[in-house]
């Protein structure tokens, strides 16, 4: 993490728009307690946009938990059920979306993004998710009961694997020191608003 921020790409043509028009969708992503829902939020206010958790969509649209769900299901048909949910912002315009920290990672999901709107990845070290996700006040299913050290060396594991599919991002963002007003700066600076 050198940068504030890497751009991966200078133009953005798509939904088939060949002018290169400029996307209405942003997906943020990244792993789990590195802002994703917190920044939306503030991004998509700022933009005048909505927010959407792609968490919360997947329980409207499947009438469920994300944990009930993975545990009926398994973690094969929690994937496919949440591609199926992610498919559904391809409708959605002017939108902040917040993905899951494994979205990326599954089916065509990190092209499928790309494809459709700016990809932001949330870049922050192991250590510093550690920390956050140890005071979060809420706990996650995934790192309960993990003890400090154990919590680090899952992340940094987690991380090993998904950060060749967060590494696809159009753009890599430090976010241990980006704040809103530095984002907003990153998207003027390559689409006109």
């Amino acid at each position: 993490m050198q940068n504030k921020y890497q751009h991966n790409s200078q133009t953005f043509p798509l939904r088939g728009d060949k002018r290169g028009a400029p996307p209405s969708l942003i997906y943020l992503i990244g792993f789990m307690g590195c802002g994703k829902s917190t920044l939306g939020r503030h991004l998509a206010k700022a933009l005048g946009w909505k927010f959407i958790d792609l968490d919360d969509h997947f329980e409207n649209k499947f009438r469920t938990t994300v944990p009930l769900f993975f545990k009926e299901f398994g973690e094969r048909g929690f994937r496919d059920a949440e591609r199926a949910a992610l498919l559904d912002m391809e409708n959605e315009e002017k939108a902040v979306v917040a993905a899951g920290g494994g979205t990326p990672c599954f089916f065509d999901n990190m092209d499928f993004m790309n494809r459709t709107g700016i990809t932001i990845y949330m870049q922050v070290s192991p250590e510093e998710l550690a920390r956050r996700l140890s005071e979060a006040r809420v706990v996650r299913p995934l790192v309960q009961g993990k003890t400090g050290e154990e919590l680090l060396a899952y992340i940094r594991e987690k991380l090993a694997e998904r950060e060749p599919f967060y590494n696809k991002a159009k753009i890599i963002a430090d976010a241990s020191k980006l704040n809103l007003d530095g984002y907003l700066r990153i998207l003027e600076g390559i689409r006109d608003f």
